[in-house]
C-alpha cells in the first residue's frame, strides 16, 4: 500500500509478477517506502508461499512478512484478456519485477527487453537463480541449494559438518540487492528520462558475499574453516560458556582492547605482552591455549554479571539468545500488519526516516484487489 505523499517512493507504481521470497522481499521494501505495489498471482493457485505454513494467526509467516502493503490480483498471463490487463498496468508502471524461470516470459512478449521497448521509461528487474546464461541457467535455485552451490554451507556450521544459515539468507540478500538496483535505476531514469534493466542472480549475490573466503582460497591457498560460533581469522572472537551453561560471545579487535581484556577480565596483565598472545596472528597460532584460559575465567561468572563486566571494560560482547529472547528483547521495536485472519506483530522495518515509524499496509488475501484492479486497468477503463 502506498504511503503518504512524503514517502520517498510515493507516486511510483510497481508491478510484481512474483512468488516465494527474493522478489517479494524486494517489492515489500519498495512498498515500505511508499510505492504502490501490485502483486500478480497465478490464477487458481496464488503465490505458493501462502502455503508454506500457518504460523501467523493461521496465515503463512513468510507470506505475511513479505507481502505487506501490496495489492493482490490473480491473472493468467497466457490468457489474452488478462495479459492485456497486465500490459495496461505496465503502461502506467515505473517498475516491473519478475522472478520466473529464465525465458518464461519471452514467448509471451513480456520479457524485460521487449517491455522496455514498448514502455521506454519502465525499470525492469529480473531475479533468477543462476542468471540468464551459463550451464546452470535453468537449474532450480531454492535458498538451501544456493547456500550449498555457492560454498556458503562449507564455511557455515561446526568443524564436524557444514550447516545451513538458519534463515533464507540467499533469498533475502538477493531481494536486498534487487531493491538497491531498482532504486539506482530510478535515480538514473531521473537523469536520462529512460528506464533500464536490472538483473540479479542469487548465485551471483552469494558469490559476492563469499568474497573473503574466495580471496583466501585464490591468493593464499588457504581454506576457511568452519568454526561454529567462532571466527576463523580473529582471536578471541567467539562463544564461551559461563557458570550455569549460558553462552557469551566476545570480540577483541585491537591491541588496546586486548590489553583491557587481559587486565580487567582475565586478571592477568602479563598476558597482553606474552609472545604467544601479543598480536592477533600469535593468538590465532595459540588459539587453543588462549581459549582454555578464557573458558576457565568465564566459567566462574554468571552471564548477566559477566556481560556487565565486559561492558565496563569496553569489550564487545553479546548474549547467545534464542528466538524467545528476541521476542522479549528490550531493543526490539515492533510494527503491526493486518492480515485476513487478524493483526500480526512483526519487527519494525530497519530503515527509519526522520525518526518516524513506517506505516505498514496489510498483507492481502488472494486476489483481494482483483475486482478493483480489473476495473481500473480493464479494457473499459
Amino acid at each position: 500500500m502506498s504511503g503518504s505523499d512524503a514517502a520517498p517512493l510515493s507516486g511510483k507504481l510497481v508491478v510484481a509478477l512474483e512468488q516465494a521470497v527474493a522478489a517479494p522481499f524486494c517489492s515489500s521494501r519498495l512498498a515500505d517506502a511508499g510505492a504502490r505495489v501490485i502483486k500478480i498471482e497465478r490464477k487458481g493457485a496464488g503465490d505458493f508461499a501462502r502455503g508454506y505454513d500457518r504460523a501467523a494467526n493461521g496465515e503463512s509467516a513468510y507470506f505475511t512478512w513479505l507481502n505487506r502493503g501490496k495489492e493482490s490480483v490473480a491473472l493468467d498471463i497466457k490468457d489474452a484478456e488478462d495479459r492485456e490487463i497486465l500490459l495496461r498496468m505496465l503502461q502506467n508502471a515505473d517498475v516491473f519485477i519478475q522472478n520466473l524461470l529464465p525465458g518464461a516470459l519471452k514467448k509471451l512478449e513480456l520479457d524485460s527487453a521487449t517491455l522496455r521497448q514498448k514502455f521506454p521509461r519502465l525499470v525492469t528487474c529480473d531475479i533468477t537463480g543462476y542468471g540468464e546464461d551459463g550451464p546452470m541457467r535453468n537449474a532450480k535455485a531454492y535458498d538451501l541449494l544456493v547456500q550449498c552451490e555457492s560454498g556458503l554451507a562449507s564455511v557455515t556450521g561446526t568443524p564436524d559438518a557444514p550447516g545451513r544459515v538458519g534463515v533464507s539468507v540467499c533469498d533475502i540478500a538477493t531481494g536486498m540487492t534487487a531493491h538497491a538496483g531498482i532504486c539506482e535505476a530510478l535515480v538514473g531514469r531521473d537523469r536520462t528520462g529512460e528506464g533500464s534493466g536490472v538483473s540479479v542472480a542469487m548465485f551471483d549475490v552469494m558469490a559476492d558475499w563469499m568474497a573473503v573466503p574466495l580471496l583466501f582460497h585464490d591468493y593464499a591457498n588457504q581454506p576457511t574453516p568452519r568454526t561454529g560460533l567462532g571466527h576463523s581469522v580473529i582471536c578471541p572472537y567467539g562463544a564461551f560458556r559461563c557458570q550455569g551453561g549460558d553462552l557469551v560471545v566476545i570480540s577483541v579487535q585491537n591491541s588496546r582492547e586486548w590489553e583491557r581484556f587481559c587486565t580487567q577480565i582475565l586478571g592477568n596483565p602479563a598476558l597482553a605482552s606474552d609472545p604467544r598472545f601479543h598480536d592477533n596472528s600469535a593468538r590465532i597460532q595459540h588459539r587453543s591455549e588462549l581459549e582454555s584460559l578464557i573458558k576457565t575465567v568465564f566459567g566462574t561468572h554468571e552471564r548477566a554479571g559477566l556481560l556487565q563486566l565486559l561492558d565496563s571494560a569496553g569489550i564487545a560482547s553479546a548474549a547467545v539468545n534464542d528466538v524467545g529472547s528476541l521476542s522479549d528483547h528490550p531493543q526490539l521495536d515492533r510494527s503491526t500488519i493486518g492480515t485476513p485472519s487478524g493483526p500480526v506483530s512483526v519487527a519494525m522495518p530497519p530503515i527509519r526516516r526522520n525518526g518516524s515509524e513506517p506505516a505498514l499496509g496489510p498483507s492481502p488475501g488472494f486476489d483481494a484487489d482483483g475486482a478493483a484492479l480489473r476495473a481500473e486497468f480493464g479494457s473499459h477503463s
